[in-house]
């Protein structure tokens, strides 16, 4: 498991994008949100889900967990 520093600038920048949404996003929400390619996020979001720091609460929805808005609080 992943220690909860090692979230990189790319990963804190969809946990952000996810803690401040309302409601869970899908992929093309976060791209829209943080720029990022959609390829980046979506390899970006499995590596995540991993790691516990975003759950998928609805089919191809995403949002970030306890420990995901702990990761960036830092």
């Amino acid at each position: 498991m992943s220690d909860k520093s090692d979230v990189t600038a790319e990963q804190k920048q969809i946990l952000e994008a996810l803690a401040h949404a309302d409601v869970p996003c899908g992929s093309k929400d976060i791209v829209a949100a943080t720029g990022l390619d959609k390829k980046v996020v979506s390899s970006k979001i499995t590596a995540l889900k991993k790691i516990g720091f975003v759950d998928s609460p609805v089919r191809c929805k995403y949002g970030v967990t306890a420990a995901g808005r702990e990761a960036i609080s830092k």
